[in-house]
């Protein structure tokens, strides 16, 4: 809220130096921004009182805008990234598949690993769920299971992320 929506009676007015200036009826406080020919802002409106400040009311919404900007452009937004397997995988494409997992755990992100089974494949699939504890095994040192292998329909899933006890 800025200049005449303000409709406390008292309120703790700071300067644009950032000195306070101390309570006063918020009809004096507005006085004093306009004699300084700038704008009234409630900055805390759940404080008792509450505090305003006597700022350019449009330089501070672009300094709010930049800090909301700049804290977007900070934060990470962790992503599932899926990789597909089939029972009679080879050791190579399994290791292949495990640098590639690994790679994804380090840059943040969750990895779910499926196995699929076609046609009579689906008669063998308790023998081929070592694949998926295998594939958990090499990367213990920097994952750890999330969601534990499950059978859905036709796939067998398993969800790693990263350690958080690694750096």
């Amino acid at each position: 809220m800025i200049n005449e929506q303000i409709r406390d009676r008292e309120v703790r007015v700071i300067s644009e130096q950032g000195e306070q200036l101390g309570i006063m009826s918020s009809r004096d406080a507005l006085k004093l921004a306009r004699d300084a020919e700038l704008d009234l802002v409630k900055i805390s409106p759940n404080a008792k009182p509450p505090v305003c400040k006597i700022i350019d009311y449009g330089k501070f919404r672009y300094e709010q805008a930049r800090k909301e900007k700049e804290a977007r452009r900070k934060q990470h937004i962790v992503e599932i990234k899926e990789l597909r397997l089939s029972p009679n995988i080879d050791t190579n494409d399994l290791n292949t598949k495990t640098n590639n997992a690994r790679k994804f755990l380090e840059k943040g992100d969750k990895v779910k690993i499926t196995l699929r089974f076609r046609g009579r494949e689906m008669a063998h699939v308790s023998a081929s769920r070592h694949i998926l504890d295998d594939f958990a095994e090499n990367l213990k040192d920097i994952a750890i299971i999330e969601k534990p292998a499950k059978l859905e329909g036709r796939s067998m899933s398993i969800v790693l992320a990263k350690n958080p006890n690694m750096k």
